[in-house]
């Protein structure tokens, strides 16, 4: 963690080659007749560095004030709505203004919340500041205080950006594949609940369960381990430094971020046996909830959509999974999500290219980055709000074919019913 300490992975860390892809047939998106990024060859898409060339120099470059700022900004705000509850509301024999306040207080709180939670990804990237020291710290805090395990994210959250879209090593959201709903019993459950039903179960297995699921069991993760060795078993989390999930050389730092995971665990317990467990959960497991419906929100609906292919080892390549990565606007309660999320999502093509580039340019960046790519028909944005988008994801995008090839997400109502 320190200075002179290893450094966080790198998207190139887990890159492999792969042959030239395959042609596909066109496809209609938001901004463009064709998602060419899946269907040209790889030797005609733009490399890196000539979309880096697009973005101005200053846009890469960190500044402590900037980051800090943001920070303060964030911390505000959070302050503001737990001051607004304390004054207003009430923890014992509550009306129902209350229970609807309570409410309202954990939606905008775990909103506010989301901020930090983007901020200590920012740290997990290199992108928060110039220093890896400082860049651990505030990650490390923020991420601990939201219960999140700073360090094996950190290492899962490079793999899911350095194999974007990739079947076999993609990290979170990797699709199922026909034989794998089949086999789970999906398909069955789909005709005995009705296709909105099965919608509404995807919601609820995505923005409630998932991200528990994910820490715990690895759910929607990569295929095979960060080694390309098969998984032989079902025990792969975040939490134990053993995890076959990261590389021997991480384990220190996989203590480290558990450690601090389980005092701040410790204190929320503390608080509950001091306070009460009504307190604790109006101010904070309720934005807790919350929090986790967005970053599992985000991970999702930024790079699935029907229009929206997944990769192959025979297909993948690095630029090619990057471009499938989809901007959405966002743009609910007068652009205040989009805001104290830092543009995360709306900005996200260019923060999958570019993840070390400071959140505070990706505005900047993305104008000029949507200049370059656009004409070239390589940039994927999608108008829809978040309502209409999620409810697309759930209902158009619940399986893919296989594991070789390009492959579009499909809907389970055309399988038949074993």
């Amino acid at each position: 963690m320190g200075k002179g300490g290893q450094q966080p992975p790198k998207q190139e860390d887990f890159l492999t080659s792969s042959r030239p892809s395959r042609c596909g047939k066109p496809l209609i998106t938001a901004e463009h007749a064709t998602l060419v990024a899946a269907v040209l060859p790889k030797e005609k898409l733009p490399t890196k560095k000539q979309i880096r060339d697009s973005i101005p120099p200053e846009c890469f470059e960190h500044s402590y004030v900037s980051a800090f700022a943001h920070v303060i900004r964030d911390t505000a705000v959070v302050a503001m709505f737990a001051f607004l509850a304390a004054s207003l509301l009430r923890t014992s024999n509550m009306t129902i203004v209350d229970i609807l306040g309570w409410q309202a207080y954990a939606f905008f709180q775990g909103a506010a919340l989301t901020g930090w939670w983007v901020l200590a990804h920012e740290c997990g990237h290199g992108g928060f500041s110039a220093s890896q020291f400082v860049n651990d710290c505030v990650g490390l805090v923020l991420h601990s205080v939201l219960l999140v395990p700073y360090y094996s994210w950190q290492y899962s959250h490079a793999k899911h950006h350095a194999k974007t879209n990739h079947l076999m090593d993609g990290e979170t959201h990797n699709p199922n594949t026909q034989a794998e709903i089949e086999e789970a019993g999906y398909v069955a459950l789909f005709h005995a609940i009705g296709e909105e039903g099965f919608a509404g179960f995807q919601l609820f297995a995505h923005l409630v369960v998932g991200w528990p699921a994910y820490l715990v069991t690895n759910a929607t993760g990569a295929r095979r381990l960060y080694n390309h060795k098969p998984i032989e078993d079902n025990t792969l989390d975040h939490f134990r430094p053993w995890s076959k999930l990261f590389p021997p050389n991480w384990e220190r730092r996989i203590y480290v971020g558990t450690t601090c995971w389980i005092a701040c665990f410790t204190a929320i317990w503390a608080a509950t046996y001091k306070f009460g467990i009504i307190p604790v959960a109006c101010f904070y497991w309720g934005p807790y909830l919350w929090v986790n419906f967005w970053l599992v929100l985000y991970t999702w609906l930024q790079h699935t959509s029907p229009e929206v292919p997944h990769f192959g080892d025979d297909e993948w390549t690095w630029v090619r999974g990057a471009l499938c990565t989809i901007d959405r606007p966002y743009a609910e309660l007068f652009g205040f999500f989009d805001w104290v999320h830092h543009h995360i999502g709306s900005t996200h093509v260019c923060h999958h290219l570019f993840s070390n580039l400071p959140c505070y340019h990706a505005v900047e960046a993305t104008k000029h980055l949507k200049a370059y790519l656009k004409p070239l028909g390589l940039y994927n944005y999608d108008h829809d709000g978040v309502v209409t988008s999620m409810w697309k994801a759930a209902k158009e995008c619940q399986y893919v074919e296989g594991t070789e090839g390009i492959h579009f997400p499909k809907a389970v109502r055309d399988l038949k019913k074993d």
